[in-house]
């Protein structure tokens, strides 16, 4: 039986390998492993669609300590090839800032640097090196429930106004596998679908309905019990209507640490010529 998960390369390991799917291994301060996928058909035994999904596992998120530039750096190394060179991007943070599991979207985008106004607002002052950063817009637009508003109307709404080059989503996520809860992120360029983390999809979020790259990027902070039995007793659970979703005790550490690693990595990727000490000073 296959459990629900968001992460490529959980789905790539419950499947014979299609042979439009490639793998590449690489990194040094995090695992990574980048699968591409050429097509939808091939991707389609692993329910993903055709593009980029580069995983990074670690440690556990929420335990390391505040000195993680060279991991935010590897972060952003990975990030920025997906991005277009030029033009303003805009950041969202997806989900429930009242639920800790799915806050991880908002707490980021508080960390991202918002530079869109600062060409206007220092426009007579002598602040070259804040000017000449990339203009980026940061959202975090609440949840269905609390707006009667679907995230991807809203995103595109603005979207339509400012006419961002990208979009980079950031949102909680579901894993299939203890050992990934935690301590992995996902970033991926078929964009996301809000609400992955709590077993709430909503509409998606991708190139397709914005007409501009999307890039998806999530920690998986949920976990099915179902998936958690099967751990522990080796055997396939009853079948159930109804899944509970799990999180770590630690939640409330693990998404203000994996917030503020994703708000570094982000904003290097978008400022390459800031360095971790301009990005941790700001």
């Amino acid at each position: 039986m296959q459990y629900r998960t968001d992460l490529a390369l959980e789905s790539l390991a419950a499947v014979r390998k299609p042979s439009g799917v490639t793998e590449h291994k690489r990194g040094e301060h995090f695992r990574i492993t980048e699968i591409h996928i050429a097509d939808d058909e091939s991707g389609r035994p692993l329910g993903k669609g055709k593009g980029r999904y580069i995983t990074l596992e670690g440690q556990a998120l929420s335990r390391f300590s505040d000195d993680h530039g060279p991991m935010a750096q590897e972060l952003a190394a990975e990030l920025r090839p997906l991005l277009p060179d030029e033009g303003c991007v805009l950041v969202a943070g997806l989900g429930n800032m009242d639920i800790t599991p799915d806050a991880l979207g908002p707490r980021t985008t508080a960390k991202v640097l918002a530079t869109r106004h600062l060409k206007q607002e220092l426009a007579d002052e002598d602040e070259a090196f804040l000017k000449d950063l990339r203009p980026v817009c940061v959202l975090a637009g609440g949840v269905l429930g609390q707006t009667g508003i679907e995230t991807a109307e809203l995103l595109q709404a603005v979207a339509e106004r400012i006419k961002p080059s990208a979009v980079i989503a950031v949102d909680a996520l579901a894993c299939s596998s203890l050992e990934r809860l935690g301590t992995t992120i996902q970033i991926s360029d078929t964009g996301i679908s809000p609400g992955s983390g709590v077993a709430n999809h909503r509409a998606a979020l991708n190139a397709e309905t914005f007409g501009i790259p999307v890039i998806g990027i999530g920690v998986p902070t949920v976990i099915g019990m179902r998936t958690i039995a099967e751990d522990l007793t080796g055997k396939l659970p009853l079948p159930t209507k109804q899944d509970m979703m799990v999180t770590p005790r630690d939640v409330d550490r693990l998404i203000l640490q994996a917030a503020q690693l994703l708000a570094c990595g982000i904003n290097l990727a978008l400022h390459p010529q800031m360095d971790y000490a301009d990005v941790a000073a700001l």
